[in-house]
């Protein structure tokens, strides 16, 4: 045999996770029930034991009460289905909604998914301008204009809107009712990617004004990924949910059926807690942690760049002093200073400008963060 098999088997994670700041980690940390439920249901199709064709259908584990009852008034939708994260989600949307050719309107801030899924759906896509560092804001006035460029470009509106909420590059949060009443004032289907708000802040699609919602399970939903939820109101469910014509019980979006084991039950081992936690005078203790070291570090000469004051735990900075240390020695000096202190969450290289998330974090550790940050930058000025 050629194969190197010692290169396999069990394989430890060697970054430290004492503190974690990284934004795609933090609020996808697994609960303790969520931990059980990996080793209980991590073997293969383990859910599909109990399966009569439909997973969304399953009574026991409840995944109908979880996909029917309690997701559907978590997140003010009509019809939830389960994902294969949140990127399939938006797909969905926009194969089903979408014909090939159309128009698609979606905020400069946009996750790169958003854009590869309507690519590979064969649609046109029209990017809203946001505003100029240090905000990068998206605006009511420029999500308006960019309907109207397509409206003159393609002779008709869009056929689809989307805005992320918050973005997942400096954690903006635009004005989502607003932007949703100017897109159905032009009679346009909207769609919210929450991939960061579901699961870490209070989120209602009917409030918000969403036709359409997409969340990730792995990333704000503190499940074993890749998992997401598909949110879809009444109106469209008839065209998003069509089942096959050849096999009744299958949607055929979702190509049937998507988690099947270990990510669907550390999902719903987990949602007690995310449901807690989602609560408004708790998220709103998160986002007066993130303020707090985010002044910690504009104290120490970086700058966080985005809404101010900010709304939410993902933050991006930019960190001259840190950029300067690195000319004067090596780019990677950050990861090992934090690393060295078991902290996690800054890509390896990154000094000039990075995101960390606080989510779950707490006040205690984020002290133990800014003082690292202070300690860095100190010893390497002195040198």
């Amino acid at each position: 045999m050629s194969i190197n098999l010692s290169k396999f088997g069990f394989i430890k994670r060697d970054t430290p996770r004492d503190i974690n700041l990284d934004p795609l980690q933090t609020g996808g940390v697994l609960t303790p029930e969520a931990r059980h439920a990996l080793q209980e249901w991590g073997d293969g199709y383990s859910v599909c034991d109990y399966c009569g064709g439909a997973l969304d259908e399953i009574k026991t584990p409840p995944i109908y009460d979880f996909v029917h009852k309690a997701l559907p008034e978590f997140l003010g939708c009509d019809h939830v289905r389960i994902t294969n994260g949140a990127r399939e989600a938006k797909f969905a949307v926009m194969h089903s909604i979408c014909k090939e050719g159309d128009w698609v309107v979606m905020d400069g801030n946009a996750h790169y998914s958003s854009l590869v899924a309507a690519q590979r759906a064969r649609l046109n896509v029209k990017l809203v301008e946001k505003t100029p560092a240090p905000e990068y804001k998206i605006t009511l006035e420029k999500y308006a204009q960019a309907i109207e460029e397509v409206k003159r470009e393609a002779g008709r509106p869009p056929a689809l809107a989307l805005l992320t909420y918050p973005d997942g590059n400096y954690g903006n949060l635009a004005d989502v009712k607003a932007i949703s009443r100017l897109v159905h004032d032009n009679g346009i289907p909207f769609l919210v990617n929450g991939a960061y708000a579901i699961g870490r802040m209070p989120f209602n699609a009917k409030d918000l004004g969403a036709d359409f919602v997409a969340g990730s399970g792995h990333k704000s939903m503190s499940a074993s990924g890749p998992i997401g939820v598909l949110g879809v109101s009444e109106e469209y469910a008839p065209i998003v949910l069509e089942k096959s014509k050849t096999h009744k019980t299958k949607e055929i979006e979702l190509l049937g059926c998507t988690a099947r084991g270990a990510t669907i039950m550390t999902m719903i081992a987990s949602f007690p807690a995310v449901y807690e936690r989602a609560r408004p005078e708790n998220w709103q203790k998160e986002v007066e942690n993130a303020r707090w070291l985010s002044a910690q570090l504009e104290n120490l000469g970086l700058r966080q760049m985005g809404d101010k004051p900010h709304n939410h735990d993902l933050m991006f900075f930019e960190a001259m002093p840190l950029y300067e240390i690195s000319q004067k020695t090596d780019r990677y000096f950050l990861y090992r200073e934090m690393k060295a202190r078991s902290i996690h969450g800054i890509k390896p290289g990154l000094t000039k400008n990075f995101k960390i998330s606080t989510f779950g974090v707490g006040r205690e550790k984020l002290g133990i963060v800014a003082d690292a940050f202070k300690e860095i930058i100190k010893k390497y000025n002195a040198c």
